[in-house]
């Protein structure tokens, strides 16, 4: 089961108590305190997982405490400090104040980490409180709690391309023939419920991740249909790939395409500012031609490429993919000279 959000609680470790003692030993008269510090609590550390992928174990386990530290004891021993407590969550896990709101830490890439509630100080003996005019302290500090905190948990896939689209424009079969991903397929709308990632192969030397969006409607930014639940797994892709159904009565590959457009403006301005790439699918169910011709003359007047494409004959999937390809080798960093020399 996918599940891209959970809520937790994460406490970190109360800090141990400071010891009150006074040493009586052979040879020593007059003795002294020597009552040891409290051990710090341990802290609550989130760790991105390249193992996981989704958030389902946070609905069966909503808390996580770490260790507490130990009290401290006589002859100045100090007590142990608690472990830190690890948690591993999927990579691409934003992560909130479930009461504020803010956004405490978003872990984009294998193995980031973020301690999210610290433990508490331990507190100190009485040895520590000692001085030339009281030599018997029975003052002792006790240890800290630990923080706190009620956290809202948000995955957002990591890909190269996302596919948006209608429900039943072909993204799912899409997805299908271009990698080994086996999402649902069927004739009625909202057949995904969940989004699918594959790895397509482009050539001999490159491949891309490919993720599956459930099916957008007018009002998706506004919750919609599947609504904006979905909307922010395209947020991390970095190419959209926008598939378009020729064959749809009653809308109109422009209408398409604007509705599209309005709704991840309306969710995002820096998601519709993505590098989008234009795709008709279905071209063997398409009997008119001259429909193709006022697609290709539309698409022009948006400055966007356009590839027509049939999932069932394979018919332009190839070119299709090298675009997408392109796209995104083109936002790649430059390499540093300097580091290449």
């Amino acid at each position: 089961m996918f599940v891209d959000e959970a809520r937790i609680t994460v406490m970190g470790g109360d800090g141990g108590n400071g010891c009150v003692s006074f040493r009586r030993e052979k040879f020593v008269p007059r003795g002294g305190p020597d009552g040891g510090d409290g051990g710090d609590g341990g802290s609550v550390v989130l760790i991105a997982d390249p193992e996981i992928n989704t958030l389902l174990p946070f609905r069966y386990k909503s808390i996580f405490k770490a260790d507490r530290g130990r009290h401290g004891e006589g002859a100045q021993r100090t007590g142990r400090s608690g472990q830190d407590l690890d948690v591993h969550v999927p990579v691409g896990t934003s992560i909130a104040d479930a009461t504020t709101g803010a956004v405490l830490a978003d872990l984009s890439h294998p193995g980031d980490r973020v301690v999210i509630a610290r433990g508490g100080r331990g507190g100190r003996g009485n040895a520590r409180f000692a001085t030339s005019t009281n030599r018997a302290p029975t003052r002792h500090d006790p240890g800290e709690e630990g923080e706190q905190r009620t956290l809202g948990l948000e995955l957002k896939l990591l890909a190269d391309v996302g596919l948006v689209g209608f429900p039943n424009a072909g993204k799912s079969t899409f997805l299908s023939r271009v990698s080994a991903a086996r999402p649902k397929i069927a004739d009625y709308p909202f057949t995904t419920l969940a989004p699918s990632l594959g790895v397509a192969r482009v050539d001999d030397d490159r491949t891309i991740v490919v993720a599956d969006i459930p099916g957008l409607i007018e009002g998706a930014h506004g919750g919609s249909g599947l609504g904006d639940r979905f909307l922010r797994h395209v947020e991390r892709c970095r190419v959209i790939l926008h598939l378009v159904d020729p064959t749809t009565h009653g809308r109109s590959f422009s209408q398409a395409v604007d509705t599209i457009d309005r709704e991840l403006g309306l969710y995002s301005p820096a998601l519709a500012a993505k590098p989008q790439i234009l795709v008709v699918t279905k071209k063997d169910a398409l009997q008119d031609e001259g429909v193709l011709s006022d697609i290709r003359r539309d698409a022009r007047r948006r400055g966007r490429p356009l590839y027509v494409v049939s999932a069932v004959t394979g018919e332009g999937l190839v070119p299709v993919l090298r675009a997408a390809a392109d796209a995104v080798r083109r936002l790649d960093p430059e390499p540093d000279q300097d580091a290449i020399d």
